[in-house]
């Protein structure tokens, strides 16, 4: 009884010393846990959650990924064709399989090739060869890695009257373009006259690497010939090859790799030996070793900066045909290029699209143009820029753009080992 009488005046007491003076529990104090105590609690939380749940998922996410590209024979080339289709906001063919994708449509059966583009133009390569200023890109856009829109965007192309397709083993899309090139054949395009471009990627730079890769290349595009081998980029530093694996530098990676090309063009395999994005200085190392250089392939348009130009002058100077890819801005820029106000005016003069008068521009200035299309329509546009010609006031007009504007995106391969 005493003892539960205690309590009672305990509970009493307490109660009043909450009331009166301090408690824990109070309205004011519960404030100062939440203010004070809970976020403190809360960022504790956080760091845990971090350390011990988002880190080793990100972790596990990124070996997933790492081991996914590793199956693949050009894992760069993977990569590319899952983060381009992705970054338009289209469903992977590398992931959700080819033939799922809209786009390039049916090529009708009983569609046969049309004639060739009136006033077509050539460049001229070494053993007589020559090749088309027009032609069509297939990579770096969505539709260059479904399988099915590849095999119908040569179909269309070469019915059309094109001739000229640009190819590599990096766009992973080699046998979807031999189908389409075979179905062309089939219904009546001579095979002499296609003309084909495909590249080797660093990643399989070496003489051994290179004559056992092109050969494969062949099989897969089910030709007995490549009109166009190119080596894709001088090198990349920080992906291994067969060559660099063997203790070589990347100069003699490139030297082992065009020995090969021009063994295989000894023995007919391929027509030419050329090079893509290489600067002056690994344009030099190549002189006078086996097969000539024949083409450069790189990132050329009116706003282009100083260092592109040298490139360019040089191979004028060295019989080094040029072919432009991304003639219209590239991929970062093209928006800017066509809203151009001096390209638009000229747009109006000639009644042609910017876009045509960008790709004319580029044919005038002795360079073969790539751009890439799915689209039949847009195909036949770019095919009738050989029926009109730039007055030499407008081509110099376009020419000094590049002094004059700024802002845009370019590659830089100077100082690429």
């Amino acid at each position: 009884t005493n003892q539960k009488s205690a309590s009672r005046s305990t509970r009493r007491h307490h109660h009043q010393y909450c009331t009166n003076t301090y408690c824990p529990y109070s309205n004011e104090n519960l404030e100062y846990y939440s203010r004070e105590l809970i976020p403190e609690q809360s960022q504790m939380s956080f760091k845990s959650i971090l350390l011990w749940r988002i880190i080793p998922v990100i972790a596990i996410a990124l070996a997933a990924l790492v081991g996914w590209l590793s199956r693949s024979e050009v894992p760069v080339g993977l990569l590319f064709a899952t983060i381009i289709p992705l970054s338009k906001g289209v469903a992977p063919p590398s992931i959700v399989g080819h033939g799922k994708m809209k786009g390039t449509p049916p090529v009708p059966d009983d569609l046969m090739p049309q004639p060739r583009p009136e006033g077509e133009m050539f460049l001229n390569l070494p053993g007589g060869y020559q090749f088309p200023q027009n032609g069509i890109g297939m990579c770096c856009r969505a539709t260059a890695y479904d399988d099915v829109l590849v095999y119908r965007t040569v179909l269309w192309y070469l019915l059309l009257g094109g001739r000229h397709i640009d190819g590599a083993h990096l766009y992973l899309n080699h046998e979807a373009i031999g189908k389409g090139i075979k179905e062309a054949i089939r219904r009546g395009v001579p095979r002499d006259e296609i003309f084909l471009t495909t590249k080797v990627f660093p990643t399989n730079f070496g003489y051994e690497s290179t004559l056992l890769n092109v050969r494969n290349y062949l099989k897969e595009l089910e030709l007995d010939y490549i009109d166009l081998v190119l080596m894709h980029f001088p090198s990349v530093p920080v992906l291994s090859s067969p060559c660099k694996s063997e203790g070589k530098d990347a100069t003699q990676c490139r030297v082992e790799t065009w020995k090969a090309l021009s063994e295989l063009r000894d023995k007919g395999l391929i027509h030419n030996a050329g090079v893509s994005n290489h600067a002056v200085k690994h344009l030099k190392e190549l002189e006078g070793l086996g097969a000539p250089v024949s083409n450069n392939q790189i990132q050329f348009h009116p706003f282009e900066p100083a260092h592109v130009m040298e490139t360019f002058e040089y191979c004028g100077k060295h019989n080094i045909t040029i072919t432009a890819y991304s003639p219209l801005g590239g991929m970062m820029d093209k928006d800017k290029a066509l809203a151009n106000e001096v390209l638009s005016t000229l747009s109006e003069k000639y009644e042609r699209k910017v876009s045509q008068i960008m790709l004319r521009w580029a044919i005038q200035r002795n360079c073969a143009v790539i751009p890439g299309t799915g689209n039949p329509d847009h195909m036949k546009e770019n095919l009738s820029v050989y029926s009109f010609e730039l007055s030499g006031e407008d081509m110099a007009t376009i020419n000094d753009l590049k002094n004059s504007v700024e802002g845009f995106t370019h590659l830089d391969v100077r100082n690429v080992a």
